[in-house]
């Protein structure tokens, strides 16, 4: 369902469908708040100052968490980005949506199992994303940086977005659309920022989304020469990587965050604009194939991007609510990338699509602390070849269980009493893993999962090549 016929549910007609954005944003915008969402890809749970970290500077994000609320347990809906950001746009698990692992996604011919292909790949047309849902609301929506949801037809103007700019390749000699002119020194991240700046000055006056989707700190690694040789002469910690390219990459998002949290007091606008800063999947440590330099660790959380351990899955989440959130406080209730959707709704007072099912639930009441979650389970569906093998996962309160589909095997872990998820009770406390077992296959039917199916050609003397993707063009 796309804006005419979304307005039509809205109970606006055919006539309000055609009126120009402008007259009808100006009816329904009347104070109401601004989201900026900043979204960072590969970032990991321990990078942050404010999350521990001992080398990593990151002043402008810490002062956001001592300003706003700072979540403990927030979890990206899938290891990888663009389950991630459908999750986020479309306010549904992976599963739900047919997007289960990055577009294209991996291939390994010569595995145990074959993997399911993505459904789509791209976001599908159909769904009523968030910038959408705002829409009848009054917002103007802005998409700026990564997009990873489909090329072309499928890019963020398709999807409710009234200004765009789309990059990928490297962090200095990018690409973007629509083309402008690129200096062969721009960095991409101060790129992306002075759009995110211009877009807030053009829309001062009206209530706006603004999603700013980095591509840092994602490798290639790549960052200001001078910048990097500061870590280089920084002494390194005594636990953890210390790698002085992904500090400075680090430090060059936080500069962003810092530019936009100055922009939006300039224009007198922080008293009501929601900022919400979040990664979309667990740090990288090193390329999936093993080749490349080491770039990070997420201990105390095991393992990394690609894999439905802590390491992969748990994000830094910080929310900014001036007057509504407690300055400097924190939040231990699980969370997923599936209630960033209902809870912009719910803040914005907009009543969303009847027919676009939400998997997430507004996460309002945990940011004002008057209340609780109505749900106390989180579900992920990874089938995929990455960093780990194909898995699916529950938590529920502090457990969790991890079903491995290549052998059907059990890992159960108490999060509160084992974080680094080092000691599989499974075997012992049995009773609990067939519980969590059955309710995560019992989720997986009614999202239409897709499993995947024993490979014929499998061979183990090959099966940790990797070939060319089937849906790769």
């Amino acid at each position: 369902m796309k804006r005419r016929e979304f307005l039509k549910v809205m109970g606006m007609g055919a006539a309000a469908a055609a009126m120009p954005r402008l007259t009808a944003r100006c009816a329904l915008s009347k104070k109401k708040p601004n989201f900026v969402f900043i979204l960072i890809d590969d970032l990991g749970w321990s990078d942050l100052g404010c999350y521990g970290n001992p080398f990593h500077e990151t002043p402008n994000i810490d002062l956001l968490a001592r300003q706003g609320m700072r979540f403990t347990d927030a979890y990206a809906a899938c290891p990888v980005c663009s389950p991630t950001r459908a999750s986020i746009l479309a306010g549904q698990y992976p599963a739900r949506v047919g997007i289960t692992d990055f577009i294209p996604g991996h291939w390994r011919p010569y595995e145990k199992l074959t993997v399911p292909i993505n459904r789509q790949q791209h976001l599908p047309l159909e769904s009523v994303t968030l910038a959408e849902a705002l829409k009848p609301a009054g917002y103007v929506s802005g998409a700026f940086g990564k997009w990873h949801l489909g090329g072309g037809m499928f890019y963020p103007d398709r999807q409710g977005f009234d200004a765009m700019l789309v990059t990928s390749g490297r962090h200095f000699g990018f690409r973007a659309t629509p083309k402008i002119e690129i200096e062969k020194e721009a960095y991409l991240a101060e790129v992306l920022t002075e759009h995110a700046e211009k877009f807030m000055e053009a829309n001062k006056d009206r209530p706006f989304f603004l999603y700013l989707s980095h591509f840092a700190v994602h490798i290639p690694l790549e960052a200001r020469p001078e910048l990097v040789e500061k870590y280089r002469n920084k002494p390194k910690p005594t636990t953890g990587v210390g790698n002085p390219i992904y500090a400075a990459m680090i430090e060059h998002v936080d500069q962003s965050v810092g530019r936009i949290l100055k922009k939006i007091g300039e224009l007198n606008l922080a008293d009501r604009t929601v900022v919400v800063f979040f990664s979309d999947n667990g740090g990288l440590r090193q390329r999936f194939d093993g080749k490349g330099v080491v770039v990070t660790t997420n201990s105390p959380l095991r393992d990394e991007k690609g894999s439905l351990y802590e390491g992969g899955i748990r994000e830094p989440l910080i929310v900014r609510w001036p007057g509504v959130v407690k300055p400097g406080s924190a939040c231990d209730v699980p969370v997923s990338s599936v209630d960033f959707y209902p809870t912009f709704l719910e803040i914005a007072d907009a009543a969303g699509d009847p027919g676009h099912v939400l998997d997430g639930e507004s996460l309002v009441p945990l940011l004002k602390q008057t209340g609780k979650l109505r749900r106390d389970t989180l579900f992920w569906h990874y089938p995929h070849y990455h960093h780990s093998t194909p898995a699916g996962a529950i938590r529920q309160g502090d457990w969790k269980l991890i079903e491995f589909y290549e052998d059907n095997r059990l890992e159960l872990y108490n999060l509160r009493t084992d974080i680094g998820e080092r000691n599989n009770v499974a075997a012992r406390i049995s009773r609990k893993a067939r519980e969590l077992e059955q309710k995560l296959a019992a989720w997986r039917r009614s999202v239409n999962a897709e499993m995947p199916t024993p490979n014929p050609d499998f061979d183990p003397a090959r099966r940790f090549e990797w070939g060319r993707h089937p849906g790769r063009k």
